[in-house]
């Protein structure tokens, strides 16, 4: 605060006989945000405002929503599986399409999938794409870069996306994604993007909560069918060649017969489904048409001989165990006794004072003794 004094000192040099001027300082520039000011953090809300929210189409409630699914605390976690309960229920007779689409480094998979998506939209359908970026061994942060990648599609009033940090699970898969599918369900998406980190095992989990399972390959880099494990390669649907555009048609030309032929050699589906490959330009929008279309056939067929039904409860008895198995974790490390024991042991390990075996032994011992 400023004296008398120096009230006066200033008062003086402000005088019209004085040559000092004091400005008075830069005018601030006007709020970008008018509404900033009054909007205020608001609390959870019950689960069925968020429900009400989700099936009427509210972007932002379905946002939520999904950001309780994936949280970690208590709190949120008792909401969120009342939201997923119901969901599951509205979602129950929608005959959607889970496409899970994955590729090599370099792919392309950002830039097919806006552009993939943006001919989806065109078509009539409601897409939800849910992306997964992977976390930082280090830091545990995410880039959570999509949006900006998919400028277009983000601005297409029947495209959602949603990136979310994998959180560090096995290969790069989000923990909550499948109930994250079952909400954009509910909202009315009836056809959802997985898209993975990149070729590894978490291709496993994708396939196991998606109907149509989309390879994207890349020509011209080295030997292309040593390029993918073979698991992968009998996991996927169709594959396709991406870039094939300019001077790499021929070589991409040259990939989808290598691909095909391949696929060819595996044993037949249980789908009744027969794999192929194709090649396709995000660049030019060619080839998406015919990936649309090798789509459609695939559902049409597994629909009509029942295999659609009996994947989904397949993988509903997958999931089944793999949240007993959370939930297990999730409890055990939620035990006081746990809590207060965990960082000695911690630390006893880090000194190599006690091995790591025997530590979980005996962690699960004490936490079997407090039952």
């Amino acid at each position: 605060m400023k004296s008398s004094k120096q009230g006066d000192f200033f008062a003086d040099y402000k005088n019209d006989e004085s040559a000092l001027i004091v400005n008075d300082g830069v005018q601030q520039p006007p709020i970008v945000n008018p509404y900033l000011k009054s909007r205020k953090r608001q609390g959870i809300k019950t689960a069925e405002e968020y429900i009400d929210g989700i099936v009427s189409g509210d972007r932002v409630a379905l946002s939520q929503a999904i950001t309780l699914v994936e949280s970690q605390l208590a709190a949120h976690r008792e909401v969120a599986q009342k939201i997923i309960h119901r969901c599951q229920h509205i979602s129950a007779d929608k005959k959607t399409m889970r496409i899970g689409i994955t590729g090599v480094p370099g792919a392309g998979k950002s830039t097919f999938i806006e552009a993939f998506g943006s001919y989806l939209t065109s078509k009539g359908h409601n897409l939800a794409v849910l992306a997964i970026d992977p976390s930082s061994e280090k830091t545990k942060g995410s880039i959570l870069g999509d949006k900006t990648r998919m400028e277009t599609l983000c601005n297409d009033p029947k495209a959602f996306i949603r990136p979310s940090p994998n959180a560090g699970s096995l290969g790069g898969v989000a923990r909550k994604t499948r109930e994250t599918v079952l909400l954009c369900e509910a909202a009315g998406f009836d056809v959802v993007f997985i898209e993975t980190v990149g070729v590894g095992q978490s291709e496993t989990a994708v396939h196991s909560m998606s109907d149509f399972f989309l390879l994207l390959m890349l020509s011209g880099a080295g030997d292309d069918l040593q390029g993918i494990k073979r698991g992968i390669m009998e996991m996927s649907d169709l594959i396709a060649i991406t870039k094939a555009d300019g001077n790499n048609v021929d070589k991409a030309n040259m990939a989808r017969a290598l691909y095909a032929n391949a696929l060819h050699l595996f044993p037949p589906t249980e789908s009744g489904w027969v794999p192929t490959a194709l090649t396709s330009s995000a660049v030019n929008n060619t080839g998406l048409d015919l990936i649309l279309e090798k789509i459609e056939e695939y559902f049409a067929i597994v629909k009509e001989n029942g295999f659609y039904e009996k994947k989904r409860r397949e993988q509903a008895r997958y999931w089944m165990y793999e949240s007993i198995n959370e939930s297990l974790k999730n409890i055990f490390y939620e035990n006081p006794t746990v809590e207060k024991l965990l960082p000695d042991y911690e630390a006893a390990v880090l000194q190599g004072k006690l091995e790591s075996f025997s530590a979980a032994g005996e962690l699960i011992e004490k936490y079997k003794a407090t039952k």
